[in-house]
């Protein structure tokens, strides 16, 4: 008899069925035990009446995986509204020992670091899951609502000759006696992959070697990046990222809605125009309300963007805000001027509920602004010849945006630290499992 899963008992009442999945718990009554299963459809209940199977049951440690054959009776009472009964159990596999976290409690009780070091069996808990859930949801609609839009998704290198957007922020490894370094981002080969595609997209992972430990950085994560070419400026970027968010939660809406239910999440809506404010008038809200003076600061701290969010929230009623115009000097070599205000850019950041979720703006697009530009900073044009071909041989207006996966996760799902939305996380301390 071929395996059905749990979600599916309450529609084949009345049938003979095999499910299978883990021992999630055991709950043994005077003359009746329940083993409560777990697969990747839900939860589900086994009901032992017979003596001697009680005795041999109540041996089984928590996931323990096992196959199940009986029959599903409907029950009010049962989660998802049906049953096993007169159930044949067979054992797969048992675990070699009793596991030292309980993965059926409701919350787990344990510290982020055990949870962590134990990941293997924490992230089965329903919760833990579900945030997981979200975030494939998140993947999938970024990637529908891109290529709905004509864009291209590629891949790209993650060992790379030398550091995208310069710095000491990268992590060096051997590469057959050379120095190589892993990618800080697929900035240098989207903007080329512009020249063949006009747009393109790609989901990996990037690195940085940023010293920082705390709970919104890591040294490893998710990036969903994208670059479009023939734009008029910034605007036209912001315009494809708002329908970026708008697909990933429409992905989370209509893919998890069990998920969403069980973590009691508020999904925000994206408004028809996300507001926007300007770096220099941002600056001026904050320091009218708080009495800072913030003269001579080129970006904006972490308070500074909670501000923002609630002013957003209050003035807009937008759980999302567009902060432009940072000033140039603050952003990589190859972004875009403001022709009216040199020492601003086109570029952008997008708030999410007080967070910075995403940079991007226009870039350079003239082989000779890039000399420039390089020159400016110190420098040399020669270390940088692969990524200037593309602009050597003429590309379009373009630019793109980056969009941290484990931190729009995050801070959907309310978690405090953004390891608590990163498969094995990799930060300034953890490099296991």
């Amino acid at each position: 008899m071929s395996r059905i899963l749990i979600g599916e008992l309450s529609a084949r009442a009345g049938d003979d069925v095999t499910i299978a999945g883990w021992l999630h718990r055991r709950r043994e009554l005077s003359r009746v035990t329940f083993l409560v299963l777990r697969d990747r459809s839900g939860i589900g209940q086994v009901v032992i009446t017979d003596p001697a199977q009680i005795r041999t049951v109540g041996e089984i440690l928590p996931e323990t995986v096992v196959r199940v054959r009986g029959r599903s009776v409907a029950s009010a009472q049962a989660p998802g509204g049906a049953e096993v009964h007169d159930p044949i159990i067979e054992v797969l596999a048992a675990p070699a020992e009793t596991p030292p976290v309980d993965v059926w409690r409701p919350e787990l009780a344990e510290t982020l670091p055990l949870r962590l070091d134990l990941a293997a069996l924490t992230l089965r808990h329903l919760r833990e899951r579900a945030k997981f859930e979200i975030a494939a949801a998140s993947i999938a609609g970024f990637r529908r609502a891109l290529a709905g839009l004509g864009f291209t998704e590629v891949q790209t290198p993650k060992i790379v000759g030398s550091a995208t957007e310069g710095g000491a922020n990268v992590f060096r490894l051997d590469y057959f006696g050379r120095s190589a370094y892993l990618a800080q981002s697929p900035q240098f080969y989207k903007q080329t992959m512009v020249g063949v595609f006009e747009r393109v997209f790609e989901t990996g992972p990037v690195f940085r070697a940023e010293p920082h430990d705390t709970p919104r950085h890591l040294s490893e994560y998710v990036s969903l990046d994208a670059e479009l070419g023939f734009i008029e400026d910034h605007h036209d970027v912001m315009a494809v990222l708002r329908e970026a968010i708008c697909g990933m939660l429409d992905s989370i809406r209509r893919d998890t809605r069990r998920s969403v239910a069980f973590l009691g999440l508020e999904l925000p809506d994206v408004p028809p125009q996300i507001p926007e404010v300007d770096f220099a008038q941002a600056q001026a809200l904050i320091s009218a309300d708080t009495g800072e003076d913030l003269a001579g600061e080129n970006d904006l701290a972490p308070a500074h963007e909670r501000w923002l969010g609630e002013w957003a929230r209050r003035e807009h009623r937008s759980e999302f805000l567009f902060v432009t115009g940072y000033p140039i000097s603050k952003r990589p070599f190859y972004t875009h001027p403001d022709p009216e205000r040199p020492v601003a850019s086109r570029s952008f950041d997008l708030l999410f509920r007080g967070l910075e979720l995403v940079t991007g703006g226009q870039r350079l697009h003239r082989y000779e602004d890039y000399l420039a530009a390089l020159r400016e900073r110190g420098q040399d044009p020669a270390d940088y010849a692969g990524y200037l071909q593309a602009f050597r041989y003429g590309m379009p207006p373009h630019g793109g945006f980056a969009i941290g996966l484990e931190r729009w996760t995050a801070r959907l799902t309310g978690a405090a630290n953004i390891r608590e939305t990163t498969l094995f996380p990799r930060d300034l301390n953890r490099l296991s499992p």
